[in-house]
């Protein structure tokens, strides 16, 4: 018996065992193996049931899912309960109201009673919905055009008149007109008659004063911003340049059996939509275009000008042109902010506009060589607004570091609220205005945490104490936390707790599947090094556990992650959650896994953020290589067998690690890489390596393809032919390169169906098949 037990317990360890072990058909496969984390999480207003999608049931899309507090069961939306949800809007000034908007139609939600009453029906989609300063009226946006409607009478009154092209002339007539108009009523009385009767009766009839007309012409309406008094507007026209021209991308496999053209982006350095700010001031009838005169050091050139001394005076002025955006007004409408920005991203200002000339007051002004950007800072996601009418707060990396400010219009003085190494990532004002709630990485570089913030500064309250990361929703009545939580190993879920300090998260979702869990995932270890100039390099590393293997015999593979901003080497769940668990399959292979947040990595600061200004492919190449003697030198690792993969500006790394430093990496995947930066978008790059019309330097030593004759070692390139980001033609340009200079240790795999992420299963399971064999072939 004691041997049949024993058999019996081998056999179901081996079961586990087996069922556990990963292979790349295993993790490539349709996500929801994985579980389906919640996302999208919102409130009821009464603060009594969070929403989120969620989906444990492996449909093909998410459902809407509700917790109750008061039950605390969690359950899935009818269609018909989701139609009588009330959305995201704009609350009153005494909060007892909500205007949204739901399918083009205006909603108020009337929240002591949880009355909904539609406003309007129509065809017209209605927009940007807010109340008046009385909270009687909402104020929404028509078309191109401003409206006011009572929500107790439905009375409405159009507040713009912005008509498409340009005012018509009266065509004049002609001598011979004038001579033929002039004989014919001399010669019929009756003519004359109708004549005079229609003169009197303009005369004693004058026409009904309308709104004040503002002609487009060929431009288009861009931001529309209306003040609570109703009497000033804000707004923005934008030109598209003629000139402009747009890429185009050949899709081969689709339903109609034609390769038909996808519409593309244009290219950096081609020229740009241009944007004018104009103030409308309904009780003057008059138009004031906001001017930029006088903004502090808006002559000073950009310091990469100097190696072009041959740059014309035309070029210099174009390249220092403003534009504003993001306009706030204050509560009580008497004072209108914005954001004031060079087109060379040099320069930002937070600006005062006056209301009575659309003049503009500079009250802060951050400049930086490279190109202005972080947390709160950047063109999409800036922080500004109001605490009262004469208080501003807004983000800057004045100090090298995203911290918060404040500005008093009257006395004309900042504070800073934050400070210290590290960066406010994301800002919002309590309903009361007596603190603020904040995010930061204050903790660790890897960790993001919920704070409050006393309004003037004064005292700092960490909230939140789960190592991770906490993506916070606050409930309407500011008492409760609904938190998206994640570890480096364990995906994310929700959880609930009080807005208090020393409150406990309380987990509301269960999300993964038995099948996932069913596999001991590691938990990488957050490591520091120092790159050859100094710089703490943080990175995330995934130790073997080989016997037998002799110190400085393993191999060793470094991923690169992505850019725009972000950073990988953290303490939550990784966006790339396929590379993390391809990684756990490396390193059961045996494999040394490392990837690091090299410099342009988002998380420390304004000079790791700018450490790629004109040349990507320098201190972030050499970041990875310093991560290569690195494995070498701590963790037993052969320099001739480290292997480096990663897509998009990881491919692109990939390929300058291949091509400028092949004694370094034996082999590497290159993954929808960028080869000539000149054919990438222009606000990534612009921001980068400025323009190649003015910066031809910095192209040339950042772009891949003109270093190709350094490949000795074997390379990889994976890319999707439907790719709109960075297109396929970079990959058919880089292969003629090879071909040109008969390099023989390459190849392309191409994906037909494919964008820039990859969706099917079986296109990421190709892929990581072709990476693995190119590892297990050249590396071990």
């Amino acid at each position: 018996m004691k041997i049949k037990l024993l058999a019996l317990f081998s056999l179901c360890f081996f079961g586990a065992f087996a069922q556990s072990k990963l292979t790349v058909d295993k993790i490539m496969q349709d996500p929801k193996w994985i579980g389906t984390s919640p996302s999208n999480i919102s409130w009821s207003e009464d603060s009594k049931n969070i929403y989120f999608n969620w989906n444990p049931e492996k449909n093909l899309g998410d459902s809407l899912y509700t917790y109750n507090l008061q039950n605390q069961k969690t359950e899935k939306l009818s269609s018909k309960q989701r139609e009588n949800l009330s959305l995201a809007g704009a609350y009153s000034n005494d909060r007892s109201k909500k205007i949204f908007v739901k399918e083009g139609d205006l909603y108020v939600h009337f929240l002591h009673t949880n009355f909904i009453k539609k406003l309007t029906q129509t065809v017209d989609i209605e927009s940007s919905a807010e109340f008046s300063l009385d909270d009687e009226s909402v104020v929404y946006r028509k078309g191109q055009n401003y409206f006011t409607q009572n929500i107790n009478d439905g009375f409405v009154k159009q507040l713009t008149d912005f008509q498409a092209g340009s005012k018509a002339t009266e065509k004049k007539k002609t001598d011979e007109e004038i001579w033929l108009e002039k004989d014919q009523l001399e010669l019929f009385d009756v003519l004359e008659e109708r004549k005079n009767k229609e003169t009197l009766t303009k005369k004693n009839n004058p026409p009904k004063k309308g709104l004040k007309k503002i002609y487009l012409d060929d431009k288009r309406l861009g931001g529309l911003q209306v003040s609570s008094s109703l009497n000033v507007l804000v707004y923005s026209v934008i030109e598209t340049p003629k000139t402009q021209k747009n890429t185009v991308v050949p899709n081969y496999v689709n339903t109609s059996g034609y390769t038909e053209d996808i519409p593309g982006r244009n290219k950096v350095g081609s020229p740009q939509i241009t944007l004018e700010s104009y103030l409308f001031n309904a009780l003057a009838d008059t138009v004031f275009k906001i001017s930029s005169k006088g903004l502090p050091s808006l002559e000073k050139f950009p310091e990469y000008f100097k190696d072009y001394p041959k740059i014309d005076s035309a070029t210099k002025a174009k390249g220092r042109s403003i534009q504003f955006s993001n306009f706030v007004w204050s509560p009580m409408g008497t004072n209108l902010i914005a954001e004031a920005r060079t087109v060379d991203h040099k320069d930002r200002w937070i600006v005062k506009v006056d209301l009575t000339n659309g003049k503009v007051q500079s009250l802060d002004h951050q400049r930086d060589e490279a190109w202005i950007g972080g947390p709160g800072i950047s063109n999409f996601a800036s922080t500004l607004g109001f605490l009262d009418e004469n208080t501003i707060y807004f983000q800057s990396e004045e100090t090298g570091y995203a911290h918060l400010y404040r500005y008093d219009l009257t006395s004309k003085t900042k504070t800073a609220l934050t400070s210290g190494k590290f960066e406010v990532q994301k800002v919002a004002l309590s309903s009361d205005k007596t603190k603020f709630f904040i995010s930061t990485n204050q903790v660790h570089p890897g960790e993001q945490h919920f704070y409050h913030l006393a309004v003037d500064g004064t005292k700092l309250t960490k909230i939140t104490e789960m190592t991770g990361a906490h993506e916070v929703t606050i409930s309407p009545d500011e008492k409760l936390l609904a938190i998206r939580y994640s570890y480096s190993n364990k995906p994310w879920e929700l959880y609930l707790q009080k807005n208090e300090v020393g409150a406990v998260a309380e987990k509301i979702t269960n999300s993964l599947t038995a099948d996932f869990q069913a596999y001991p995932w590691r938990d990488p270890k957050i490591i520091t090094f120092k790159a050859a100039d100094g710089q703490e390099i943080y990175g995330r590393i995934y130790e073997p556990s080989v016997k037998g293997k002799k110190a400085g015999s393993k191999p060793a593979v470094i991923f690169v992650h992505g850019a725009g901003y972000l950073q990988n080497a953290h303490k939550w769940w990784s966006s790339y959650f396929r590379e993390y668990m391809f990684h756990n399959l490396l390193t059961d292979l045996g494999y040394t896994v490392l990837d690091i947040d090299y410099r342009a990595s988002a998380g420390y600061g304004r000079d790791v953020r700018t450490g790629i200004y004109r040349h990507m492919g320098g201190k972030d190449l050499s970041d990875h290589v310093d991560a290569a003697q690195y494995l070498v030198k701590n963790y037993g690792v052969d320099a001739k067998k480290i292997g480096i993969y990663g897509g998009s500006y990881g491919g692109f790394i990939t390929l300058m690690g291949l091509f400028t430093a092949p004694d370094v990496f034996k082999a590497g995947a290159a993954l929808r890489p960028v080869t000539d930066w000149a054919a990438y978008n222009h606000g990534y790059t612009s921001n980068i390596l400025n323009t190649p019309q003015t910066d031809s330097i910095a192209y040339h030593k950042s772009s891949p393809i003109y270093f190709a004759n350094g490949l000795k070692n074997n390379l990889l390139i994976c890319h999707g032919v439907v790719d709109v980001n960075v297109h396929y033609q970079d990959v058919v340009r880089l292969s003629q390169r090879l071909i040109e200079l008969k390099k023989d240790k390459w190849e392309l795999a191409s994906y037909p169906v494919e964008d820039h992420g990859f969706v099917e299963p079986s296109s990421w399971t190709d892929e990581y098949k072709r990476i693995l064999k190119l590892f297990e072939e050249k590396l071990r």
